[in-house]
């Protein structure tokens, strides 16, 4: 059965010597993604791909920090430029591994992003396009970033949301630093959870309808939290005493539940079978696609894909219902003609 991952992690060549050439030396995060041989060297990707055979395809996409952490915001347009020609680039050498890939939106520059969109989409044929869940510690549903989601809806391709906080955002108020790496275990869960939350009572689906976000770890929080999602946030504004939150939940044209169960998830839950059965669960089987966050695994590449599969196939499936997972949703939501 052909399997195409359409959420794991490169680092191209040009884009990684941009990349070192503007930071020198790398330190936590960008460290971490450059010590994977499989981020970097293209012979150990194909290694590590044909593992598990010729059905086994990806979907490409620049890794971790954020662009608007690395960089001003002309830099980090720079660099979204060199990252999205790098990447068509491979899926015009290689097509038969890599179908397509994702443009990184440098949300930092609001003046210039649109067009790098358009740039990625119509012209070097982009599936769709990378952001993060905040953009230098701003939330996603401020105006000036509304332009962004209004093209996404109107080119009708999908928004890759990736969670993004780091050890400075602290889990306690008296202290300056997330400890033991809390801020990625349970942070990047959160921070997708909330600014899914932001996207829907912001009313961003709503202006503009069509628009498509697949979010990374299986919908982060969310649907294991369906109760609190929906019936807890039934009573939106009884917390409240100094604003009329109620306001904004009645402002919906629809239950708020509803809006969440139109975000697509992904696969990439790190070996977590309840995870993945979660999100089918919530999401719906059409709205579940196959990915493994390659290559960030203590194995530098095959664990993720390897127990992402098996978690799949040891799920209480119907081969059409697995399909639609593994490659199916992803070819009708990218638009891909394998």
């Amino acid at each position: 059965m052909k399997k195409i991952d359409i959420f794991n992690h490169i680092w191209p060549e040009p884009f990684f010597k941009a990349l070192i050439a503007h930071i020198g030396e790398m330190t936590d995060i960008t460290m971490r993604s450059g010590a994977v041989p499989m981020m970097t060297n293209l012979d150990r990707r194909f290694e590590v791909m044909d593992m598990f055979g010729p059905d086994y395809m990806q979907v490409l996409s620049l890794a971790s920090p954020p662009l608007e952490k690395l960089a001003d915001p002309a830099k980090a347009l720079e660099l979204s430029r060199i990252g999205s020609d790098s990447l068509a680039e491979l899926c015009q050498r290689y097509p038969e591994r890599f179908p397509a890939f994702i443009g990184t939106a440098p949300l930092s520059n609001p003046a210039a992003v649109v067009g790098e969109c358009r740039r990625a989409i119509e012209d070097l044929g982009a599936a769709g396009m990378q952001i993060f869940t905040n953009v230098a510690g701003k939330p996603l549903d401020l105006a000036e970033f509304e332009p962004f989601f209004e093209y996404m809806a109107s080119a009708g391709k999908p928004v890759w949301l990736h969670p993004a906080r780091g050890e400075a955002f602290a889990d306690y108020q008296t202290e300056k630093r997330s400890e033991y790496e809390i801020w990625w275990t349970f942070g990047w869960p959160y921070e997708t959870s909330a600014a899914m939350a932001r996207l829907v009572f912001s009313r961003m689906f709503d202006k503009y309808p069509g628009l498509k976000v697949i979010t990374h770890h299986a919908g982060g929080m969310v649907p294991f939290f369906e109760g609190r999602v929906g019936p807890g946030w039934d009573q939106m504004g009884a917390r409240t005493t100094d604003r009329d939150l109620a306001a904004v939940r009645k402002a919906l044209k629809r239950p708020h539940l509803d809006y969440f169960k139109e975000f697509y998830a992904d696969t990439a839950s790190f070996g977590s079978r309840k995870a993945i059965e979660h999100a089918i669960e919530f999401f719906g089987e059409d709205r579940v696609l196959f990915a493994s966050d390659a290559p960030f695994d203590p194995e530098g590449g095959p664990m993720y894909i390897r127990e992402t599969m098996r978690c799949i196939d040891s799920l209480d499936l119907t081969d059409a219902q697995r399909r639609k997972i593994y490659h199916g949703n992803a070819t009708a939501l990218l638009g891909l003609s394998l």
